[in-house]
């Protein structure tokens, strides 16, 4: 087993694959693996079937049922070289609503931040839209604090993309990366290496907790209401989808749903 999960990670990064999703991989082979117990270079959609409907009756959310499918698919298309095809359909996804904070929430919760540096990503990671991987791996040379933008390098899908920076916090952006060389991370740890995104989430839990906000948000939410906000002052969808780094508009769309001008025109009868 461990023999397969070797090659199978290596072909992995061979391909470009990122480091997170080649854990996730090789975490969900392993677990098929054990499942099966036996002849795992032999693809047998049966096993297969059987193994995601326990993960499906465990009550594994459907992005999970559909990771460790394409885990499975990888290995025996790419790594075993198997020509017969797993005709196994994805799970549908549950299209939840995202959680989406206010202005005036987003500003309590950076307001209740102290720290310059914690106050600065959070700040960011609203007003560019960025996920918590791509705050955490910005680099001072991807900053233009002159032209007000960002150029996030190899974002999901390993593709690069610019987005706007926030006229508000230049200032206190360029006193933090002064005299530091481009390599340098924008917000390095305190050791002086790359901060890591469990940090940031727990600077974001942080501020929410002290913001006394109930809503179920995390750092993420910082890049729906970006999207959300920006929808509401009328920016183009397509804009919108570019700063975000969507391939598909049907992604940004979601964000229409939970804007909808008209629908909050509407008074309850109550």
């Amino acid at each position: 087993m461990e023999e397969l999960l070797k090659k199978t990670k290596n072909e992995l990064l061979l391909r470009g694959y990122s480091q997170k999703t080649v854990k996730s991989y090789l975490n969900c082979l392993e677990k098929y693996f054990l499942f099966k117990r036996r002849s795992w270079k032999v693809l047998e959609v049966d096993s297969i079937r059987k193994f995601l409907l326990r993960m499906n009756k465990k009550g594994r959310a459907a992005q999970t049922v559909n990771l460790y499918l394409n885990a499975i698919k990888f290995f025996y298309r790419e790594v075993m070289k198997s020509t017969e095809r797993v005709e196994i359909r994805f799970v549908k996804k549950n299209k939840r609503i995202p959680v989406v904070l206010s202005r005036k929430e987003v500003g309590l919760i950076v307001g209740s931040i102290k720290n310059i540096k914690h106050k600065l990503i959070l700040s960011l990671a609203y007003g560019a839209g960025l996920r918590v991987s791509e705050v955490v791996g910005l680099k001072i040379a991807d900053l233009d604090l002159e032209e007000l933008t960002v150029c996030i390098r190899e974002g999901k899908g390993k593709r690069d993309r610019i987005s706007i920076v926030p006229e508000k916090i230049r200032g206190d952006l360029q006193n933090l990366v002064i005299g530091r060389a481009g390599e340098n991370f924008v917000f390095q740890s305190e050791r002086g290496g790359k901060l890591t995104s469990a940090s940031a989430q727990k600077v974001f839990k942080n501020g929410l907790v002290k913001a006394g906000i109930k809503k179920k948000a995390s750092f993420h939410s910082l890049r729906h209401s970006f999207a959300t906000h920006l929808l509401e002052n009328g920016v183009s969808i397509r804009y919108v989808q570019e700063l975000l780094g969507h391939q598909s508009i049907r992604t940004t769309q979601i964000y229409t749903k939970v804007m909808n001008p008209r629908l909050k025109k509407i008074k309850s009868p109550l």
